[in-house]
């Protein structure tokens, strides 16, 4: 069962996610938060899964929380109603898992949730498009060989190590190699950071 924690400052559009949420057989909404802090302070009480999280939000907005959730396990999806191509960038550097307007199909908002929950990094065509053209801006992209590509990929595509050893054929001990020497020359902490780095350069 997914756990999933809604913080939104607008109690319909919260009763809105927890009523169609909750009629799936897979997941369940463990708590809401009108604010950022108290989104945090639900996640530390809480634990749970996903947070979706909105970033206009009183108190503390949804940058401050994702910068205080920082090392914490449960996976953030952003989900506003705010088309501001710039507020994806930091929102991904800051460590969201995924980034995802309002508009988005019930549907997908669900596969969503299922995915991220699942290792993905996933972005809205329009917040991927912003985060591609912000590669203006980026530093040149860091030399890794073929195979060091292909894992990376891989990473992006939300793969476990066990399923990277199985794709390219080689043992699992391999691939673990492979991934500690991409995220050090690409210099990020986890495998999330490495595929926004894919995303961002268009590797994924």
């Amino acid at each position: 069962m997914i756990r999933v924690l809604i913080a939104d400052d607008h109690p319909v559009v919260r009763q809105g996610l927890r009523t169609f949420l909750d009629l799936q057989d897979d997941i369940t909404v463990v708590g809401e938060a009108g604010d950022g802090a108290r989104a945090v302070e639900l996640v530390g009480e809480l634990a749970p899964d996903v947070l979706l999280l909105d970033l206009k939000m009183p108190v503390l907005d949804g940058l401050g929380a994702l910068e205080r959730l920082t090392g914490s396990a449960t996976r953030v999806v952003v989900l506003t109603s705010v088309s501001d191509r710039s507020d994806v960038g930091p929102a991904m550097r800051a460590g969201a898992s995924g980034f995802l307007y309002k508009d988005v199909d019930p549907p997908a908002l669900v596969q969503a949730v299922r995915a991220v929950h699942g290792g993905q990094v996933l972005l809205a065509p329009e917040a991927a498009e912003a985060m591609l053209s912000s590669r203006d801006d980026a530093p040149e992209p860091v030399p890794l060989t073929e195979r060091e590509r292909e894992v990376l990929a891989l990473i992006a595509a939300g793969r476990s190590n066990r399923e990277i050893a199985r794709s390219l054929a080689v043992a699992e001990k391999t691939v673990k190699t492979h991934v500690s020497n991409v995220l050090m020359k690409l210099g990020v902490q986890d495998r999330t950071q490495a595929a926004l780095y894919a995303v961002r350069h268009g590797l994924g």
